[in-house]
């Protein structure tokens, strides 16, 4: 299942990587592709969007609904 959300406060390569390290940590089977330009996530995983939101969020970092 692929999740694409909204990440108004990336601001630069190293907040992907606080966001993609953040994922793997808990779901290190899921493929995270971060756009720095849009502010996009997208996930490929089994999970819910609930809780990958909720690990971007743990992350620091907010999500737009």
């Amino acid at each position: 299942m692929s999740i694409t959300l909204k990440v108004p406060s990336i601001a630069c390569e190293g907040c992907a990587d606080t966001i993609t390290k953040a994922i793997h940590s808990q779901k290190p089977e899921a493929t995270v592709s971060v756009d720095v330009s849009t502010k996009v996530v997208t996930v490929e995983t089994e999970v819910s969007e609930e809780t990958i939101k909720e690990i971007i969020e743990g992350a620091g970092h907010t999500v737009e609904v």
